[in-house]
């Protein structure tokens, strides 16, 4: 087994790990033990040769931290409360004001977008934070250009990481950009974790608006839960609301943030993840069962929603096995 201590390494870059209020400690030494386990690796007759850097890592408090020390990294872990998060000390925005401007590339996981939006440094930039708190997000820093199926957004001086395990995936990517890509390779397996690519929206999950106050759209949301396997129509919907077209449009997007069909097909799709978890039918019965006609037509909108095709969406997340396909008698000859 490796000892995890720090190294005296050639090009060693001084990292900061904040240990704020409200953070998820595990992921603060977790990051930390990552990327001394990368500096060990580094020491390996193998990868001597690559010439690249090792972490010198500090995990630094909100009474730590000064405006004289610079670091070259820094890292605000994900959060388990977020009240400190959505109202970040103006001492804190100001230092990393000041260690962006010296340099230092940000990082941020789940809620941790929050503190960096707080400080003025995502204005007109794109990033990435927790599905779930994307409402509250695009609410007060509309500015920001949120590419929220990514499970990771590298801007070169900002990188922003999705949900709250996401800090595994900023670990491997500082290896990989700041040591060697074998090298996160390595830790990927010594670590027993998933070093290829996915995205934030393989994890999503469709839980539309409902605390909006209009009773009759509110209504009409709780009868689309059990009747969304019907067809129905932007007319038909709007006859159900007693209102005209226009008007239901107008009330259905300003309530529920969605147009009626993509609303629609959100739950759907939804459904089919829900039945694709927990039952083995097949997925053209799914498909029919949600409310598709067409099966292919589902494929590709379960595809482009989810971003996994429904076969690898089912490998991932259940361990049932799908019912067998019906073999059509009348084509034998």
């Amino acid at each position: 087994m490796l000892k995890l201590t720090n190294f005296a390494e050639p090009y060693p870059l001084k990292v900061a790990i904040l240990a704020i209020p409200g953070c998820l400690t595990s992921a603060v030494f977790g990051l930390e033990e990552m990327l001394l386990v990368a500096n060990k690796l580094m020491l390996a007759d193998e990868n001597k040769s690559l010439g690249s850097s090792s972490f010198a890592v500090t995990r630094l408090s909100l009474e730590e931290m000064s405006l004289e020390e610079c670091y070259q990294l820094v890292i605000i872990p994900p959060s388990i409360e977020t009240e400190f998060y959505f109202n970040a000390a103006p001492s804190l925005r100001l230092w990393l004001q000041q260690q962006h401007v010296q340099g230092a590339i940000l990082c941020s996981v789940c809620a941790g977008a929050f503190v960096l939006a707080a400080a003025g440094l995502l204005d007109g930039r794109k990033a990435t934070t927790h599905w779930g708190l994307v409402e509250t997000f695009e609410t007060q820093y509309p500015q920001v250009k949120l590419e929220i199926e990514k499970i990771m957004v590298n801007e070169g001086d900002i990188i922003t990481a999705a949900g709250m395990m996401s800090w595994l995936d900023l670990g491997l990517e500082l290896v990989a950009q700041f040591c060697h890509v074998k090298v996160m390779r390595q830790l990927g397996k010594y670590l027993v974790i998933d070093t290829g690519g996915r995205e934030q929206r393989y994890y999503q999950q469709f839980l539309p608006k409902r605390d909006h106050g209009d009773t009759v759209i509110l209504g009409l949301q709780n009868r689309l839960q059990t009747d969304y396997g019907q067809p129905t129509s932007v007319a038909a919907l709007a006859q159900q609301c007693c209102m005209g077209e226009r008007t239901f449009l107008r009330r259905f997007v300003k309530a529920t943030g969605h147009k009626p069909n993509e609303y629609l097909q959100k739950l759907r799709i939804q459904k089919a993840c829900d039945l694709l978890e927990n039952s083995p039918q097949s997925f053209e019965t799914i498909a029919h069962q949600v409310g598709y006609e067409d099966v292919s037509a589902c494929r590709k909108a379960f595809t482009r929603i989810t971003g996994l095709t429904p076969s690898a969406f089912r490998q991932r997340f259940s361990a049932l096995t799908p019912a067998p396909t019906p073999v059509d008698d009348s084509s034998i000859n």
